[in-house]
């Protein structure tokens, strides 16, 4: 597996989704908090890119840390926005596609689309 993956969210019937055909994944759904909080740091654009890793790389803007398992084959992660605001997002099992477990922290970089 790779050390730093991309995909390409955009908006799609008013739901954050992405599709990788290396990975089988067509219009994944971003839900339970990782939609609102790509709505947030994308300042509500309509397409992004995420590169994302389970280890820091040069230039990562954001972080967020496994909080334990979660429904459904999925793991709860929290985003910290300051010190009293925490951010949980639940990420779905899609992440094992990227991932052979889930990491403790996933580092990433928010890319507009100009």
């Amino acid at each position: 597996m790779n050390a730093i993956s991309v995909i390409h969210p955009y908006r799609w019937n008013n739901l954050w989704v992405f599709d990788d055909e290396d990975k089988d994944l067509d219009k994944e759904p971003l839900v339970a908090g990782a939609d609102t909080l790509l709505s947030m740091l994308s300042n509500n654009a309509e397409e992004c890119s995420l590169m994302f890793s389970g280890n820091e790389f040069p230039e990562y803007d954001y972080v967020i840390e496994k909080l334990g398992p979660g429904v459904g084959g999925g793991t709860n992660y929290l985003y910290n926005v300051t010190e009293e605001i925490i951010h949980p997002l639940w990420l779905c099992p899609a992440l094992f596609k990227y991932f052979d477990t889930a990491p403790d922290k996933i580092y990433f970089k928010l890319i507009l689309k100009k």
